[in-house]
């Protein structure tokens, strides 16, 4: 079901008396059975949309729009495609108990895969999803492969029944559709030979396989699931080794990396991350893939627009992975600003000791690490640890937390986005976060 949540002001929509609630049944002729199929038959100017009111009366629209103009209506979310495995290394079901139910859900949905870039496994699809991402030309996809050896990936999904992915993406790439991949990497399930095997598999899909991302699989102190080794020092250096070989290859025979390395994995194997060239267009930093690259890049280039802030004392947040790179970031800082940061490194309370990542500190971290606040003008914290509504993972609200905190607080994504608006209002200061 297609149902209205906002019409905008002014709009085509509003002109039509589209109202919210109003169910949205079909374009054209075609019914509409979720968002990608309005917005995809939505694309001509030229549209006979058939619709039912809130008051359950029929109503068919017909519409000529200029071209380009947006019809003006956003629509309810999507009801999301749970996921059928239960993969070892599932955050989700390294979760505590007692947390906001949304965080429960397990998606494994190829129209978010395309819409927001979040990875899917493709083990849920049907040929008719098949047929769809060909039709709408969803690419690129980004897609959970963990192995492409068949055997191994029904291990490391936990389910018997998984399809053949490497049928699958062919299936998909001869249909004219790109993805991105990436294996999270369980020491003795999915390293060595299925490592191998996998990235030549990928490789053979020639301009179609955009990249690959190698990601160390990541435990909290409640992931029940989990049978296999740990990510540890010699793993994660021996994975760098195969990182560097493939894209060694690649870089001769494409002009580009390929396969890259997550951030965690060169911080636990205690070398040097690649340059900032290294990474391309940083397709994949959202999984982790160049973030602290980028955040140097980001404050490098942003140092000349700080304004001088002497005397000022700023408590800087972060997890244990980062703290030891912050130094040299705060004493850049420093010279461009004159102020005096002090690093606060936090456990995290809620996941673990193994859980060292600064944007899943929570509420509870943060209010730990700023408790004392005696002569500190203002805090920045990971802008990560909070979502769109404000809310920690804790469920700590963000707003109420500032407010009992001694100092000012500011949710900050590189430091440069807060620091060069001092002087100016607090609330301009603050964000979307306030």
């Amino acid at each position: 079901m297609v149902r209205v949540a906002r019409v905008h002001p002014e709009s085509i929509a509003e002109e039509l008396g589209i109202v919210p609630g109003t169910e949205l049944v079909s374009v054209n002729g075609r019914e509409l059975s979720d968002f990608l199929d309005w917005e995809f038959l939505t694309a001509e100017d030229a549209l006979e949309v058939e619709a039912v009111l809130p008051d359950g009366d029929s109503v068919v629209y017909e519409i000529e729009r200029p071209e380009g103009e947006p019809l003006g209506v956003e629509l309810e979310p999507p009801s999301v495609r749970r996921c059928a495995n239960r993969c070892e290394f599932c955050f989700i079901e390294g979760l505590p108990k007692g947390l906001r139910k949304n965080l429960y859900i397990r998606d494994d949905d190829y129209r978010l895969s395309f819409a927001y870039g979040n990875f899917a496994t493709l083990s849920n699809m049907k040929a008719k999803d098949e047929a769809r991402i060909i039709e709408y030309r969803l690419s690129p996809l980004y897609v959970s492969v963990h192995a492409t050896p068949w055997e191994a990936r029904k291990v490391l999904l936990n389910n018997p029944r998984v399809p053949d992915i490497k049928e699958q993406l062919w299936r998909l790439v001869e249909g004219g559709i790109q993805f991105h991949g990436q294996m999270v990497v369980v020491p003795g399930l999915n390293d060595g030979d299925v490592l191998e095997q996998t990235l030549s598999d990928l490789w053979d899909y020639g301009d179609a396989c955009l990249s690959v991302a190698l990601v160390p699989v990541g435990l909290t102190q409640f992931s029940h699931l989990y049978t296999g080794r740990s990510m540890d020092r010699a793993a994660a250096s021996a994975l760098v080794d195969v990182t560097a070989r493939w894209a060694e290859r690649a870089e001769r025979e494409r002009g580009f990396p390929w396969v890259y390395g997550a951030d965690e994995l060169y911080l636990l194997a205690e070398r040097d991350l690649p340059a900032f060239e290294h990474y391309g267009d940083f397709a994949q930093i959202e999984n982790g893939v160049g973030s602290l690259t980028m955040l140097r890049h980001r404050l490098e280039s942003g140092l000349e627009r700080l304004p001088w802030l002497d005397g000022k004392r700023i408590a800087v947040v972060t997890g244990a992975s980062m703290a030891p790179h912050m130094p040299a970031l705060l004493e850049k800082l420093t010279q461009a600003t004159g102020a005096t940061f002090e690093l606060r490194a936090s456990s995290n309370s809620l996941f673990g000791p193994t859980v060292t990542t600064a944007g899943l500190l929570v509420g509870a971290d943060i209010e730990r690490a700023l408790a004392d606040g005696d002569g500190v003008d203002f805090a920045l914290i990971p802008a990560e640890t909070i979502n769109e509504d404000g809310i920690f993972l804790d469920d700590v609200v963000f707003a109420e937390l500032r407010d009992r905190l001694p100092m000012p607080v500011f949710p900050s994504y590189d430091f440069i986005d807060v620091l060069e608006l001092q002087g100016q209002p607090v609330a301009t200061v603050a964000g979307d976060f306030a």
